[in-house]
């Protein structure tokens, strides 16, 4: 391999690692971790689905708020409190986690494998 084809495969890795391990602040958990929050008043609980996906199949105590319109509604929430997004995947609510973390919030836990793990 030559230096270009080294410098690529450094790159592609480092941008692997960077999409896949979570960023401070930021804590995946797995839907049974979700489910022992569930009771807990000082958890906020974000559903980042749109709200057909939301009203067609949710659970409580999540509140529907879009990931197309976190940014808008991130004052709703508050900071010092944990927020655990979920959405179908887990694809969506690791990018709300992101949001949330540049918008200030330091304790936030995104659902693994979102509402297709759920069951």
């Amino acid at each position: 391999m030559d230096m270009i084809q080294w410098i690529l495969v450094i790159l592609i890795g480092l941008f692997i690692i960077n999409r896949f391990i979570p960023k401070k602040g930021i804590t995946n958990i797995t839907v049974q971790e979700a489910k022992d929050k569930l009771r807990d008043k000082d958890v906020q609980f974000i559903d980042v689905r749109t709200p057909n996906e939301y009203k067609a199949n949710h659970r409580k105590p999540f509140k529907n708020i879009p990931l197309f319109d976190l940014s808008n509604q991130v004052d709703t929430l508050k900071k010092d409190k944990e927020v655990v997004v979920i959405c179908q995947s887990g694809m969506r609510s690791a990018k709300a986690a992101n949001i949330l973390r540049k918008k200030g919030f330091a304790n936030i836990s995104n659902v693994r494998g979102g509402m297709n793990a759920w069951y």
